[in-house]
């Protein structure tokens, strides 16, 4: 089965390495997009380093988004286990991502034992949903429904600004739904967690949200749970932390990191023009690009796994899949922090890693940095 290509033609995953490693050696303004595990991460941002590239996740938007809200404003945030062991009444804020419905549904059906010693003797958790009309909550246990808290079609912020000022005391042009429930139901708590995701959450309704947990906890106390919208994306994001000072969209471009999500958002830099080259990485199949005129003309070199060679693509490789092709090491949302996880069908391809550092082995030492 080939592996490897440069251009359409099949080739040795060694020569595909080299080529790609004198593309990159040759750019001005390397860019790379992520979608991989921790391993994955940590060679690409070496290799970014050492060619001078800018790299943000795949979907970095999202990423960047609840990035911000720990980088600009910071949050008030508790673990998941904790939130197992002792929140009596959940509130999802927005949709969640569906990697995340298993969770929510177990907290739905917790009760008072073993498993959560620190609940109330109340029967069942209160669970709560913050949101329009139409958002749809992920299935609870025993056939529950969430409590709507909505302020009809106005947007998630509207809606958390509208409940936050109802908790003050104050006046809103819309009253929200079921909101004597819920003030009932937090009298009551002995310890609510408000669950959020940056998937559909725009940035300004995680500060409110932010502001609300902090208004409830000048007399009791609340805390938020994180569910990270891409789990690759949020250990991407710790992973890069941890090895140069800042989150993803960090860029080498003048031999050191410069973190600036505006500057280094891959896709807005793609889009400009401003890149000549562009690594991605990702175990899924790269859509081919769009046409490209004079102004984003690019080589592209994909990592991903593919049975033949990415439309448009200078170079493919193909790599495994994380916990599926070869074991790895993740970000885990259900427990807040990395774990190791067994390959599922185990095959030979090639971890991203491994063709990370193989193109690394071929990039000169002293190749010259980008402008």
């Amino acid at each position: 089965m080939a592996v490897a290509w440069i251009g359409n033609r099949e080739t040795l995953v060694e020569r595909a390495a080299a080529h790609a490693a004198a593309l990159l050696g040759s750019s001005r303004c390397p860019v790379f997009s992520l979608d991989t595990d921790i391993h994955g991460t940590r060679a690409a941002i070496a290799l970014a380093e050492r060619v001078g590239a800018a790299y943000d996740h795949v979907d970095g938007a999202v990423v960047s988004r609840e990035t911000a809200l720990f980088t600009d404003k910071g949050a008030m945030t508790v673990a998941p286990g904790e939130t197992r062991r002792r929140a009596d009444v959940v509130v999802i804020v927005g949709e969640l991502p569906q990697i995340h419905h298993e969770f929510v549904g177990e907290l739905s059906a917790t009760v008072p034992d073993l498993s959560a010693p620190d609940l109330s003797a109340k029967n069942q958790r209160e669970i709560f949903l913050v949101g329009s009309n139409g958002t749809s909550a992920p299935p609870l246990s025993n056939g529950r429904t969430a409590t709507l808290l909505s302020c009809g079609e106005a947007s998630l912020g509207a809606t958390l600004a509208a409940l936050r000022a109802q908790w003050k005391g104050r006046q809103t042009s819309q009253p929200v739904s079921n909101f004597d429930d819920f003030t009932k139901a937090l009298e009551a708590a002995h310890f609510p967690v408000f669950l959020f995701s940056g998937d559909a959450t725009e940035g300004l309704a995680l500060e409110m949200l932010q502001g609300l947990i902090t208004d409830l906890n000048r007399k009791s106390r609340a805390s938020g749970l994180h569910l990270p919208a891409s789990e690759n994306g949020w250990g991407s994001a710790l992973a890069s932390t941890w090895m140069t000072g800042f989150p993803l969209r960090t860029g080498f471009a003048r031999g050191f990191p410069e973190f600036d999500p505006w500057r280094y958002d891959v896709a807005r830099m793609i889009a400009a023009g401003e890149a000549d080259l562009h690594l991605r990485i990702s175990s899924s199949i790269v859509q081919p690009q769009k046409k490209q005129t004079r102004k984003n003309r690019m080589a592209l070199i994909a990592l991903a796994k593919t049975q033949e060679p990415i439309a448009g693509a200078a170079v493919t490789i193909a790599i495994g899949e994380a916990g599926v092709d070869h074991e790895a090491v993740v970000y885990s949302g259900r427990t807040g922090s990395l774990r190791s996880i067994d390959a599922r069908a185990a095959s030979e391809l090639p971890s991203a890693a491994t063709v990370i550092r193989l193109v690394a082995s071929h990039v000169s030492a002293e190749a010259a940095l980008p402008c």
